[in-house]
């Protein structure tokens, strides 16, 4: 089976980390965002995909040249212009001959979905489309969706008032098409398949919806990408590392962590340097980064190349462009340093 993976956003919400890097290509505890979103599909049965790309499309392209991204066949759809969700949609899956059922994810989303369940209600329901549902506390910034007994789809709504949600259930981002949705998109203009697509499927009763509990994560934001850290090292989301946690942290094999330094909660990426004393917590150290002695860096995230001199404290979520330098004895809450370059 084939996906289409869309991975064509800004990923504006993180800067200044994403100026320069896809937030795709972001690592999640040393792996690249992309590469653990593959990792679910290939457990159940996708055995290639189609990137529809549209921003940094080179950096994709040359991280993965030779077409395979962690073991998995894949080409690259480069939108001439943005197309939105389903024209990019239509655009990658032509690009890539899809011609049977296939599956649609959003790149940036982490999951522990049963693709196979979803595929066989799919299957089951005779569905044009399906949509895997998760539920949340707060619905409003999603797409929110009721349906019947059956699993038919009876509303979709895009980003509704809180007070004004049919339900609690929202897209998780993953979708089960068949072929002939692809048809049905227009060509060459912008499309939003949450807010065009699927309410005409709604309509012609072909729009189906199942919930599914599992780990869901849209990692958007720099809170999100952080607890996406955590979840991990807290062994809420079961990933085999290597190397393996170590008191609750991990450390990539080729950084450097003086003995003196403290680790609570810590993702150090390779070739970081942790000098004496420094203390390292609910973090994130992307590749290349330096955290010169008795530094404080909590609750943050530091791009790779990046600089904290000694004496520094970053906390409540400071976020830290790649090879931006924070000086000696500053210190920062909730800041964002770093601009495009």
């Amino acid at each position: 089976m084939q996906a289409v993976i869309l991975v064509g956003g800004e990923g504006t919400r993180l800067r200044p980390l994403t100026y320069s890097v896809p937030k795709q290509m972001l690592p999640i505890v040393g792996t690249a965002m992309l590469e653990r979103v593959l990792d679910n599909l290939s457990r159940h049965g996708v055995t290639s995909a189609v990137l529809s790309l549209g921003y940094l499309p080179d950096r994709f392209i040359a991280a993965y040249p030779d077409f395979v991204i962690g073991g998995m066949p894949v080409s690259y759809a480069v939108e001439p212009e943005p197309l939105d969700t389903a024209g990019a949609i239509r655009f990658a899956a032509l690009h890539g001959g899809v011609d049977s059922t296939f599956i649609v994810v959003n790149g940036d989303v982490l999951t522990d979905l049963d693709v196979t369940a979803l595929v066989n209600f799919h299957r089951e329901r005779g569905a044009q489309g399906t949509i895997a549902l998760h539920p949340v506390q707060d619905p409003s910034r999603f797409g929110v969706v009721s349906s019947d007994d059956n699993g038919r789809v009876l509303a979709f709504v895009e980003k509704p008032p809180r007070e004004q949600a049919p339900s609690n259930n929202i897209n998780a981002g993953t979708y089960v098409l068949e072929a002939s949705v692809i048809e049905e998109i227009e060509p060459d203009v912008r499309v939003s398949v949450e807010r065009v697509t699927f309410p005409k499927m709604v309509s012609a009763g072909s729009l189906y919806a199942l919930t599914d509990s599992s780990y869901w994560l849209d990692t958007g934001t720099p809170d999100a990408y952080l607890q996406a850290h955590v979840d991990i090292l807290a062994n809420r989301r079961p990933i085999q590392l290597s190397p393996a946690r170590r008191d609750g942290s991990w450390v990539h094999s080729s950084a450097s962590v003086d003995d003196s330094a403290t680790l609570v909660c810590a993702t150090i990426d390779r070739d970081c340097v942790v000098s004496a004393t420094a203390h390292i917590e609910s973090s994130i150290l992307l590749p290349g980064s330096y955290v010169g002695p008795a530094a404080r860096v909590i609750s943050s995230i530091v791009g790779a190349g990046a600089r904290i001199e000694s004496g520094a404290t970053l906390e409540a979520m400071c976020v830290i462009g790649n090879n931006e330098v924070v000086i000696s004895g500053s210190r920062h809450n909730g800041a964002r340093i770093g601009g495009a370059t």
